[in-house]
């Protein structure tokens, strides 16, 4: 048992403790809307949680049948109070203690509520009703502080980066003047509550409003040549995608307005998987390479080139399609799940370990039937090649030998290649010879990796070519496989500072004093 602390020391520790707080690191978790038409069970949504070992969730409104069903996980639960009931809130304190008895204290401490998230958007999405918007978190902090639950639940509001007058580069960002007003009392709030700046930070949105300036390869955070770097000029900071342009864009504007110290939280970023006329870059592959590559950015915890060693807390948009919103394709085309609960891609949210997508749509690459014949064969000794695929399957006399056409072959090389490599950011391309697609090409006994038909039709063995050699025609900007299923967890890191543990061993000290 240790020693009673002389009495001196404990008003000097906790001073230490409030003016230096610990820093969180990094976690990815993934943002859930359960307004569909054909919603799944709860307990399903629970259950692919689990399984991937997510180990936090935004909630766009407090769904009682989910906030039930997380009850007893220990799933930090980031919960959401719509757009809609915003004037209600903002205007009547009555109102917000009753939202915040129905919603948050009465699923507590089973469900592990840790955030309210007072709107979406709103000062660039529903403009009148901005000045409601501190009133609202004032008062459910307020109900918060009532029912003893402060220090347990945050309140911030998730804003877009459209609140950013000219977010390149990132060190002459501000925030736009017109909404300084409103928002210097709510970055204070932050600040003496304790809480983070919620920012909702779109790549995608980003890349295409920019019509050209910047390459799509910086958003999806794929390699860059050296003479297309992308740098800042006041820095000289290089930025190797987007979002950490964006995010260090919102540390600087809150630098600006004499707020430095407040941490970030990326409330909602992604990347929509298919898009109509007019949106080209909504595809599958380009959604699960931004997402995928996003996850290896972020838990890597070593902040941004404007906040170094701050880890920055992110929730993917989103995990299930919201087939009933209005707009542009891709505006319902976000999720990495359908509603019905099946995988739109194959992408390792929270350990490494790929969704299961054998109950649902599995995405091959295959061979495009207008491709050039020369550029095919190109593309196949590639694959089979320098690209490491199992060839073995197409050999004579093999599962996969017939039928003895180039694009069949080249399909099967393909499609082993984008199976391995792509939640290291693989890609299929191949010089404009490939294309990915839903259609299981399995047939007979060649069974294709990843298919559902069963197990893989190669018998094993090590890449064989298919003549020719390996031609250096690999897709473009691929970064080199680290293996698929090598990424470490995803749950929550909590990183200590030197700080701290001097602290701690100050405590020590002093206690055997």
């Amino acid at each position: 048992m240790l020693p009673e602390m002389p009495p001196a020391i404990l008003p000097l520790l906790l001073s230490f403790i409030f003016l230096f707080p610990m820093v969180s690191g990094a976690f990815v978790g993934v943002n859930i809307d359960m307004a569909m038409a054909e919603r799944p069970k709860a307990e399903e949504v629970v259950r692919i949680l689990q399984d991937q070992e997510i180990t936090h969730v935004r909630l766009l409104d407090p769904d009682r049948e989910l906030l039930k069903a997380l009850a007893g996980t220990g799933i930090q639960v980031m919960l959401g109070l719509p757009n809609n009931e915003l004037l209600r809130v903002g205007q009547s304190r009555a109102a917000a203690a009753d939202w915040v008895k129905r919603n948050v204290a009465s699923y507590l401490p089973a469900t592990n509520i840790t955030s309210i998230a007072v709107g979406s958007e709103v000062l660039t999405v529903i403009p009148n009703a901005a000045l409601v918007l501190f009133p609202a978190m004032r008062f459910l902090h307020s109900a918060l502080l009532a029912s003893n639950l402060d220090s347990q639940v945050k309140v911030s509001t998730p804003q877009s980066m459209d609140i950013i007058f000219q977010p390149f580069p990132p060190s002459a960002a501000t925030f736009n003047s017109s909404w300084l007003p409103i928002l210097f009392p709510i970055l204070r709030f932050l600040q003496d509550t304790r809480s983070f700046f919620m920012l909702n930070a779109h790549p995608y949105y980003g890349y295409v409003k920019a019509g050209g300036i910047f390459p799509l390869d910086y958003a999806l955070f794929r390699p860059l040549p050296s003479v297309k770097q992308i740098v800042d000029p006041n820095t000289l900071s290089h930025y190797n995608g987007m979002f950490d342009a964006m995010v260090d864009a919102a540390f600087y504007s809150m630098a600006a307005a004499n707020f430095s110290t407040i941490p970030i939280v990326v409330t909602e970023t992604g990347w929509p998987w298919q898009g109509g006329t007019g949106e080209p870059d909504a595809t599958v592959e380009n959604a699960l390479t931004y997402n995928a590559n996003l996850i290896r950015r972020v838990i890597n915890d070593t902040g941004t080139s404007g906040r170094p060693g701050a880890g920055i807390g992110t929730y993917i948009y989103e995990m299930f399609d919201e087939d009933m919103k209005a707009g542009p394709v891709s505006a319902r085309s976000w999720g990495v799940y359908f509603p019905n609960g099946t995988a739109i891609y194959s992408l390792a949210i929270g350990t490494g370990v790929t969704t299961n997508t054998t109950s649902g749509p599995v995405v091959f690459c295959v061979a495009r039937p207008d491709a050039d014949p020369v550029a095919l064969k190109m593309g196949l000794d590639w694959a089979c090649g320098p690209g490491s695929a199992n060839c073995t399957a197409i050999q004579q006399g093999q599962p996969c030998f017939l039928p003895d056409t180039l694009a069949s072959h080249a399909s099967y090389a393909y499609s082993d290649y984008y199976r391995k490599t792509v939640t290291a950011g693989g890609t299929c391309d191949f010089n404009g010879t490939a294309t990915l697609s839903y259609s299981d090409p399995s047939h007979g006994s060649c069974v294709y990796v990843g298919s559902s038909s069963g197990s893989t039709a190669t018998p094993g063995g090590s890449s064989g070519g298919t003549g020719g050699g390996g031609t250096a025609m690999g897709p473009t900007a691929m970064p080199p496989s680290s293996g698929g299923n090598s990424r470490p967890p995803l749950v929550s890191r909590f990183r200590v500072s030197t700080l701290w543990t001097s602290l701690w061993a100050l405590l020590l000290v002093f206690c055997s004093l």
